[in-house]
């Protein structure tokens, strides 16, 4: 499956039901209030033996207050056939992946780091966890029912591993392997 028509088509559908009418985002005159993020970078690398100099990050998304936020990140140059998990997180990239700050929650957490699945679940934040093909490429979507209020997240950050679910564990996903800084 090639990841670029599988980004296309989440979009585009995204769009089209932003746009088409078909939902209460239209019922204001001016129509509906569509955000669209964009980010097209080469990564800050903070491990290059799992994210090789060169590699790049396409990010795309849509929000709506009407349809909530649909995200999707297309990679390119990572090693092949390799899962990673990928999370919005609060900060820009920084010099080490620390500096990028937690994972943005919805509803935070009051317990910080946040393990606890009733937060780090991928309902309540941007889990864009991929595995890459034969040339090191890889795509994820995700979908939330919400969209940012006051507090945005303003990177992505690409992890060791997929995503944990499990309790004490939940929404770890490894080492900060590498980032893109984001306008969301």
């Amino acid at each position: 499956m090639r990841p670029v028509p599988v980004l296309v088509s989440v979009l585009s559908a995204a769009a089209l039901a932003m746009t088409s009418g078909a939902g209460p985002a239209t019922a204001a005159a001016s129509g509906p209030r569509v955000h669209v993020i964009t980010a097209k970078s080469g990564l800050t690398i903070y491990k290059p033996d799992l994210v090789p100099a060169g590699s790049r990050a396409h990010v795309f998304g849509l929000t709506s207050k009407a349809f909530g936020t649909s995200t999707a990140v297309l990679v390119t140059g990572l090693l092949p056939n390799r899962e990673y998990g990928a999370h919005a997180h609060t900060k820009p990239c920084g010099a080490t992946g620390d500096l990028a700050g937690p994972h943005y929650q919805n509803v935070q957490d009051p317990v910080q780091p946040s393990v606890d699945p009733a937060y780090a679940n991928p309902q309540n934040e941007i889990w864009l966890d991929l595995t890459t093909d034969a040339t090191g490429r890889g795509a994820a979507v995700s979908k939330v029912d919400w969209t940012f209020a006051d507090r945005r997240a303003n990177s992505i950050v690409i992890h060791e591993t997929h995503t944990h679910t499990d309790p004490g564990h939940a929404g770890t996903a490894g080492a900060r392997l590498a980032c893109v800084t984001v306008g969301f």
